[in-house]
């Protein structure tokens, strides 16, 4: 089976193509020489060589904080343009059998949260999110008006080696001795492997729906401290009480961005985020990796 993923050379795509490639024909389109198509399909409509029996579309731009209208912008020409590019191209060199979208968490809007599900309502209000809501409109139209199975995973915060986000800083902190614990670090947050897409992808053969894909265990900081500073042969990070960081917090919002410190980052660290994998266990038989045992930093 020929299969087309997008974003092969992001950091999702990085961590599972090697998989991916021993079951399937695999295909990559990316920014990079190293992918068959090396397109921007924020600007530009691929061509491509054949057909596929499977699309997975991870390509798209990651939840960082825009500074300018134009950075906003950037999310709707990645996540929403290139997602119809892609569309117009699959219609011109052969509809795939299935296609697999990689939308994220991020789309239902929460900042805190147990369990949270996928009948929760989509209320993503950042450019990051409501880019991919508008991607998986798109797709959720165009697959039934053309009778193709789509499936749209939303994983949580992705582990993997060199991650970027907050487990990349997490992980630079540590490295460099300037991470700080806030608190007793009990805070929970939802988190999967990579490898754990790829393992995904052949339950995915002729099924549709919509996913949250997560770990079970919702590691608490604490937890994830203590794995990445054993790894890294680093001491243990210090840590302040929530009312010092708070304050530190409320000067990051004085100084206007210039600081990587202020309240969004605080409530970031201090509220538990966590989302259920129940639907995807059940319907797909999928046994998700435990984060805390089979993560490794490299």
């Amino acid at each position: 089976m020929k299969l087309l993923i997008t974003g092969g050379s992001g950091f999702l795509g990085r961590n599972i193509i090697h998989l991916l490639s021993r079951k399937y024909e695999v295909e990559s389109l990316g920014l990079s020489e190293i992918d068959t198509y090396n397109v921007d399909i924020s600007k530009e409509i691929p061509v491509f060589k054949s057909k596929f029996n499977i699309v997975v579309h991870a390509a798209g731009k990651v939840h960082v904080i825009p500074e300018n209208k134009n950075e906003n912008q950037l999310f709707y020409d990645v996540n929403v343009q290139g997602t119809k590019n892609l569309c117009t191209a699959l219609e011109t060199n052969g509809l795939p059998d299935n296609f697999i979208f990689i939308s994220t968490v991020a789309v239902y809007g929460l900042d805190c949260g147990e369990g949270i599900s996928e009948e929760h309502p989509l209320n993503g209000k950042t450019p990051y999110a409501h880019s991919k809501i508008q991607a998986e409109n798109i797709l959720t139209d165009w697959c039934a008006k053309l009778n193709i199975p789509l499936t749209i995973l939303r994983p949580s915060l992705i582990a993997g080696p060199n991650p970027p986000g907050n487990l990349g800083a997490m992980i630079d902190g540590i490295k460099s001795g300037k991470y700080l614990r806030i608190g007793k670090g009990q805070t929970r947050k939802s988190i999967l492997m990579a490898e754990d897409i790829a393992l995904l992808i052949p339950k995915l053969i002729q099924t549709s729906g919509v996913y949250n894909v997560c770990d079970n265990n919702h590691p608490s900081l604490l937890e994830l401290e203590n794995l990445l500073s054993t790894q890294l042969g680093k001491r243990l990070p210090l840590s302040i009480p929530v009312w010092l960081a708070k304050i530190f917090a409320k000067i990051g919002d004085l100084a206007g961005g210039k600081l990587p410190f202020d309240t969004s980052k605080l409530n970031k660290l201090t509220n538990t985020l966590t989302f259920s994998n129940e639907k995807a266990k059940k319907d797909l038989d999928w046994k998700p990796l435990d984060v805390l045992t089979n993560y490794k930093v490299r």
